[in-house]
């Protein structure tokens, strides 16, 4: 760097070089560090210093030091790398993954050793990556030589693994020197989110002001994602922290993205910066309801590609008077919860063909097969029975649309027996189990009125008018009974794609019986 060397330099470096070549003879540990004290006094200025001996000692080729150091003791003396000037925003939490990013191989892979109920030795069976020992240990030297002036001076450290070998991985960082260096360290296997709510439980600490790194980026194992749209900055590093300008550029990029906090943001392997959050809230997107949970009124949005995650979203973020049901075609906005760390859908609005054609309606629709589709919409059939919560939502006084199935509905003819039972002739019966010329399977015939729905129990169902009124015997019935108050035929069938369920389907309104959209 330009430093000027004394005449007895050469010398100096030339007697150190000599020792370190030499392994088991010579001076021990303290007369390395003797002859390295001596070599700093020749140098102008510590930046020489740090040049020469930024890489750590080889401390493995000196037996008395090899397993009784750890890894913050042996290198703490003659290396320091502090974080770059321009550096002004240090995380308040700095949380690291252990397998393939502090050490290697990962513990699952160290079979044979579990199949002999034996410990992983550290620095033989597992190894830090060269790195990372170098870090650690000036993050210390930082600390002890520097106090409340470090860069680090309130910071805290921690440790978040999915791996199952719990008791391994406490046990190694014991060996490593490294178990009182973290201040907290979840290890038990999960989903990595709540390894970082447990951390944010036990710190105090915010999920913006932490740091984290792991080689694991996506897909069903990944880490850096999820935790990502909590809100942590996290660093994918797929081959662990190999190399000190992974550490760097971490805390360079934090730096710049504290201003802004956005979620969901990654430090890829490459040192680009990946966000994957919804930068714009004025974005609309479009998707289809996948499930709903009436109970506690929440449910999720299909949207984007296949690899797309799900979007939750509230009933409370509905638009006013919007009334959804899955399946149905919705355009939404996408906020981020700070508080809990997830995306959520916003102002939730119906998407499904015409809705706002003063010529159209949109209607709940549900299926069911013949012949017990003829038989309600002829008036036979006035209680619906599933065991599933198809109509408990809806209030009594509902209306949908009736679809017929393209299936018949293999009760092998038990229907003919309840019937005959109230005194129906074959003929009678046969034309109940009609639909009029122009109405069949695949399309919507009838518009429904449904009444209460209810819970009933085998000995209610068997009674012989309950089942005249279902079409079917107690025993072949739902659990759930859900009265039909009044049905009338559209005035036209309408072909219409079938669903499980309740779906949605738009209609003309000329279709609809007189009187029903009063």
């Amino acid at each position: 760097g330009g430093e000027e060397l004394s005449s007895s330099t050469p010398s100096i470096l030339s007697q150190i070089v000599s020792m370190m070549a030499t392994s088991g003879k010579g001076p021990g540990g303290i007369g390395i560090f003797m002859l390295v004290i001596a070599f700093l006094s020749q140098c102008s200025s510590p930046a020489l210093a740090f040049i020469v001996f930024h890489q750590p000692f080889n401390f493995g080729t000196i037996p008395k030091l090899r397993t009784s150091t750890s890894v913050l003791q042996a290198s703490a003396t003659i290396t320091s790398i502090a974080p770059s000037a321009n550096i002004t925003t240090i995380p308040s939490l700095i949380v690291f993954d252990l397998d393939n990013t502090l050490w290697s191989p990962e513990l699952y892979q160290l079979r044979k050793l579990q199949r002999n109920n034996q410990y992983p030795v550290a620095r033989k069976d597992v190894k830090l990556f060269p790195a990372i020992e170098s870090i650690l240990s000036s993050i210390r030297y930082d600390l002890e030589e520097n106090g409340d002036a470090s860069i680090f001076a309130k910071t805290k450290f921690a440790v978040a693994s999915r791996t199952k070998s719990v008791e391994w991985a406490h046990n190694l960082l014991e060996q490593f020197g490294l178990a009182k260096f973290f201040h907290y360290c979840q290890i038990f296997p999960g989903d990595k989110k709540s390894h970082f709510s447990k951390l944010k439980e036990q710190s105090g600490i915010d999920y913006h002001d932490m740091l984290f790194f792991d080689d694991s980026r996506d897909g069903r194992y990944g880490n850096c994602v999820p935790v990502s749209e909590l809100g942590v900055l996290t660093v994918h590093c797929p081959n662990g922290i190999y190399e000190e300008k992974i550490w760097h550029g971490a805390l360079q990029a934090y730096g710049q993205w504290y201003n802004d906090k956005l979620a969901s943001t990654i430090i890829e392997w490459d040192g680009t910066v990946t966000t994957t959050s919804i930068s714009d809230p004025s974005t609309k997107y479009d998707g289809v309801v996948k499930h709903i949970n009436y109970e506690k009124r929440f449910g999720f949005i299909r949207y984007g590609d296949r690899n797309t995650k799900d979007m939750f979203f509230h009933f409370t973020s509905l638009s006013q008077g919007v009334d959804v049901e899955e399946g149905d075609k919705v355009s939404f906005d996408i906020v981020h919860d700070s508080k809990k760390g997830k995306y959520a859908a916003r102002d939730v609005k119906l998407l499904n063909g015409s809705y706002n054609n003063v010529d159209t309606v949109n209607m709940r629709v549900f299926s069911m097969n013949l012949p017990f589709a003829a038989l309600l919409t002829n008036g036979y059939k006035t209680i619906e029975t599933r065991n599933g919560t198809m109509f408990t939502p809806y209030e009594e006084g509902t209306k949908m649309l009736l679809h017929v199935g393209r299936r018949i509905y293999p009760d092998s003819n038990r229907h003919l027996d309840v019937m005959r039972s109230g005194g129906l002739d074959d003929d009678e019966i046969e034309e109940l189990k009609s639909l009029p010329e122009g109405f069949g399977k695949g399309m919507a015939v009838a518009i429904v009125e449904i009444g209460k729905t209810y819970e009933t129990t085998l000995e209610e169902r068997c009674d012989p008018d309950f089942q005249r009124s279902v079409g079917a015997f107690g025993a072949d019935s739902g659990m759930r009974a859900t009265e039909i108050k009044r049905v009338e035929y559209l005035k036209k069938g309408v072909k219409v794609t079938g669903c499980g369920g309740v779906f949605k389907a738009v209609v003309e309104k000329k279709l609809i019986p007189d009187g029903w959209l009063d």
